[in-house]
């Protein structure tokens, strides 16, 4: 579902894509990359805008209107510790997730 928050947010990107993406991603990598592709061309501005803002709303779907953080690269996490739901349909408990070993994979 569609909220006016949302339809602002895309106006925005439309007119200006680094301050949708500001808005969604705040200071970040994120918006380093935006301001990039749209200096490089109007057109990947707004795809890479569009893309924070279609990501977004899968969290608040996923997740609960504010229930959930940005951790970058188009990604968010809940904020709150309990079951949330799995992309696949199913519900996911945090005792059933994989563990994180961070970047080295160990």
């Amino acid at each position: 579902m569609v909220k006016t928050s949302d339809v602002l947010l895309i106006l925005v990107a439309i007119l200006f894509p680094p301050a949708a993406a500001a808005m969604v991603t705040g200071c970040g990598c994120d918006l380093l990359i935006n301001i990039l592709l749209t200096i490089l061309g109007y057109l990947p501005g707004h795809i890479h805008a569009f893309w924070l803002i279609y990501k977004k709303m899968q969290a608040e779907e996923r997740y609960g209107n504010g229930g959930f953080q940005y951790v970058g690269s188009g990604q968010y996490e809940p904020l709150y510790p309990g079951p949330h739901h799995h992309p696949h349909g199913h519900h996911v408990h945090p005792q059933q997730q994989a563990p994180y070993y961070g970047a080295t994979g160990h």
